[in-house]
């Protein structure tokens, strides 16, 4: 099959649908929380306890804890090495997402 025709097959990738601080998304199935809200132009989704510096991705590979966020709930989920879910909340973090 050529290019062409695997263009025009009508195949539709599976897609996963979550809100991040309240608005609705739509991504491709298999992102990471951080790839998904890239995506749509979020980079920066934690601010820092100290000044309150925003903050996103930096290492990508869940080491340095700069992309923190609050996931269903749950406070300090890495973004960059979690994958998004249909019907998860992702909400922006502040701090250490304890209300500190």
């Amino acid at each position: 099959m050529s290019a062409d025709a695997s263009k025009s097959s009508g195949s539709v990738s599976p897609t996963v649908d979550f809100t991040f601080d309240g608005t609705p998304y739509r991504v491709p199935e298999g992102q990471t929380v951080a790839a998904a809200l890239i995506s749509h132009g979020v980079v920066s989704w934690r601010h820092t306890r100290v000044g309150e510096q925003p903050r996103g991705i930096l290492c990508g590979i869940g080491v340095c804890f700069d992309c923190l966020i609050t996931l269903n709930g749950q406070p300090n989920v890495r973004a960059c090495v979690t994958r998004i879910e249909t019907g998860d909340v992702v909400c922006s973090q502040e701090g250490c997402g304890f209300g500190d």
